[in-house]
């Protein structure tokens, strides 16, 4: 049978292949890439692309040497470890749960070394979860590039890979994840000058690690983009602010070593658009904030794991100034760790530091004492300072040590929804004890809202709550609970469910009416 002339164009056989090669049915495309690949040499370089493109560890391209193929695959029993543990199960991605024990195995030949690099240059991805057959690779050349097409390298759950780093280091590579802070981190950056992303997650004991200090290796990273660490010294910060490149910045894990009263003897610029906090210490993200302007950022998320009142105030006081004011879309403050309960000083009213960013879209407060002063007025003055919002959610985890009745009525709700038509999403405490609305006299409908979750002590009058919902929120089907006991819980099933009769009886309605008008 003729072959179709179209099927000899190069571009048109990689969208087939790409077709073929589909991520949800990994294993049956990587059979029918294999057997495309022998059907006809037209076919069999693009196929072969595609079937080594992304790997998880460097078992298939040792399985290539002819000494380690009886061992990895199966016929030579003597290397064949079962596999009990599920996590080791997963490693390698072998259905009769076997793994290749290399551990008595002598490192490659020469000759043998041609063999595992058959295919290596095919490889633009590669991800490797565990270090026990690095010794076989021991005798390659140290200029040795192993991947020299390499676009993504992960070594994740790795202690110690600086050893062979360097053989992983390919000057094509845009993506880099490793588990634990390189001593020789400049050889990365030096030889991977088109690297655009670095991650560096700490595991196991290496949790513990000192910061990248003093140094001086993101100046070299002239394209760097986006980059999650551990904590930075000052120093590293001032390097990051240099690069015009960097969009993203995610910080997580211990703060070992705070800023010195030194650190700050100016006041610096950072472009990222993106600013992410995971660590322990509020007064790290405060220090950040308040001597770094940042004119471009869009989206800040905040975990922390204990926040004192007082430093929730500092830190945003810190975010208001850090001359963000027309482009911060999104913000998300998360303080799970239990607080000390401190009652004097002033009100703690987190929204009101935020009203100058105008283009919020997305405010998500998850602290203490957040909702404790949140009444009517300041509410409207917070729709208000937000015309774009669309999702706002304040949620006080610890409600029961400072016990407060919620002071938004539902008048004033509704008089704050006015000024928010975009609004999708929104998370509040509300007052359904001294119901003063009747939706009867009320002609107003906010049709964007999906998604209402509220937070009340107790609904005493279910009928009035639900109508209401019904007749000035149509978009809305059910209330979430946020907080709450048991009785509570059942008193907002109750709504939900006169909620849905209400909407039955209008479908209803509508079917009814539409007969009669067509008979």
């Amino acid at each position: 049978m003729q072959q179709h002339r179209a099927l000899l164009v190069p571009d048109v056989l990689l969208v087939i292949f790409e077709h073929v090669n589909h991520e949800k049915i990994s294993r049956w495309s990587r059979k029918s890439l294999a057997a495309l690949a022998s059907t006809c040499k037209a076919f069999h370089e693009p196929a072969m692309d595609l079937l080594w493109a992304n790997m998880d560890g460097i078992e298939p391209l040792l399985g290539c040497v002819t000494r380690l193929h009886p061992m990895i695959y199966g016929g030579d029993k003597k290397h064949i470890v079962t596999v009990m543990h599920e996590f080791s199960r997963q490693l390698i991605r072998r259905p009769e749960g076997q793994l290749f024990c290399s551990q008595s195995v002598d490192p490659l030949s020469e000759h043998e070394t041609h063999q595992f690099l058959r295919h290596a240059a095919r490889v633009r991805s590669i991800s490797i979860t565990h270090d026990s057959h690095f010794h076989l690779i021991s005798a390659l050349p140290i200029e040795t590039c192993i991947f020299p097409r390499l676009l993504s390298l992960a070594l994740v759950r790795i202690l110690y890979p600086t050893k062979y780093l360097h053989l992983f280091l390919s000057p094509t590579l845009r993506c880099c994840v490793l588990s634990e802070i390189q001593p020789d981190l400049k050889v990365l950056v030096t030889r991977c000058f088109a690297l655009e992303d670095l991650s560096i997650i700490p595991c196991g004991s290496s949790r513990e690690v000192s910061p990248l200090s003093n140094s001086t290796i993101f100046c070299l990273c002239k394209r760097l983009v986006n980059l999650r660490c551990p904590p930075l010294d000052w120093a590293a910060w001032k390097d990051l602010s240099m690069l015009p490149t960097l969009l993203t910045v995610w910080i997580h894990g211990k703060v070992l070593h705070p800023f010195g009263s030194d650190d700050f003897n100016l006041a610096l610029s950072l472009k990222v658009t993106d600013l992410y906090f995971s660590i322990d210490s509020a007064a790290y993200i405060i220090a950040v904030m308040h001597n770094f302007e940042l004119p471009s950022l869009k989206r800040v998320k905040i975990n922390v794991d204990t926040l004192h009142r007082a430093d929730g105030d500092l830190l945003l006081r810190a975010l208001s100034q850090c001359k963000a004011y027309q482009t911060l879309e999104y913000v998300k403050l998360f303080a799970g760790g239990l607080v000390v309960q401190e009652l004097s000083g002033s009100l703690f009213t987190p929204i009101r530091q935020l009203f100058c960013f105008r283009q919020l879209r997305v405010l998500r407060l998850i602290l203490p004492y957040c909702c404790s002063y949140l009444d009517n007025n300041l509410l409207f003055e917070a729709m208000s300072s937000w015309p774009h919002i669309r999702s706002l959610e304040l949620t006080d985890l610890h409600r029961d040590l400072h016990p407060r009745s919620p002071a938004v009525t539902f008048r004033g709700l509704f008089t704050a929804l006015r000024l928010c038509p975009h609004l999708q999403k929104l998370r509040i405490p509300i007052d359904t004890e001294h119901f003063d609305i009747d939706p009867t006299t009320e002609s107003f409908q906010h049709t964007s809202l999906q998604s209402l979750d509220l937070d009340s002590p107790d609904v005493v009058d279910v009928e009035a709550v639900a109508r209401t919902i019904f007749s000035m929120l149509p978009g809305i089907h059910q209330v979430n609970q946020i907080l709450g006991g048991r009785h509570c819980w059942k008193n907002w099933q109750k709504v939900n469910k006169r909620l849905e009769t209400f909407k039955s009886s209008s479908v209803l309605g509508h079917q009814i009416i539409g007969t009669s008008s067509q008979s």
